[in-house]
């Protein structure tokens, strides 16, 4: 289960959509360490951009 920080909730996009970008991914951005950009649509089409720390490990987490 992938947790959601409440710093990726405040340009108000529901918790649903960011999670559809991330399982549908157009593109994916390593940005070094254990953060990974996720460039996905939400359900409705919309380009979004999610940043998770550690999305392979045991805790990841949206922080954007």
């Amino acid at each position: 289960m992938v947790e959601i920080a409440d710093s990726a909730r405040k340009h108000g996009i529901s918790d649903a959509d960011m999670l559809h970008a991330l399982r549908v991914p157009l593109q994916l951005v390593r940005q070094g360490g254990d953060r990974v950009l996720y460039i996905g649509a939400d359900a409705g089409g919309r380009l979004l951009e999610v940043v998770v720390i550690d999305p392979e490990g045991e805790e990841p987490a949206i922080i954007h």
